[in-house]
């Protein structure tokens, strides 16, 4: 009975909440809302630069590498296993794939800056 009792609870508030959180910013709606800026000055240009095409691949590039990374954390309990040598080899590939991958983007220049 606990369980079922707290999963109501728990959807009814958090279908609250998010109501509240989706309605209470547009009970007040006034111009400066709807401005690139509000901190107070009149904007001096547009506030929809385009970013660079490069961050977004460095920022993937970075997701990637650390999703590859986060694999490896369970090796120290994994060490433990009766089956080391099946152990050693999913983490000698998982970090062969790793350093492979980070060679090709270095070789690719996907890591530098400059253009």
């Amino acid at each position: 009975m606990n369980l079922p009792l707290a999963l109501t609870t728990s959807i009814i508030l958090t279908l609250l909440l998010v109501t509240i959180a989706f309605w209470l910013p547009q009970l007040n709606v006034y111009t400066e809302k709807y401005s690139p800026y509000e901190c107070g000055f009149d904007p001096m240009g547009s506030a929809r630069l385009p970013f660079s095409m490069k961050f977004f691949l460095v920022a993937i590039t970075f997701l990637l590498f650390d999703l590859e990374i986060a694999l490896l954390l369970p090796l120290p309990w994994a060490s433990q296993t009766n089956n080391l040598k099946l152990m050693l080899t999913v983490a000698l590939v998982l970090i062969t794939i790793l350093a492979a991958g980070l060679a090709y983007e270095w070789l690719q220049k996907g890591l530098e800056w400059v253009e």
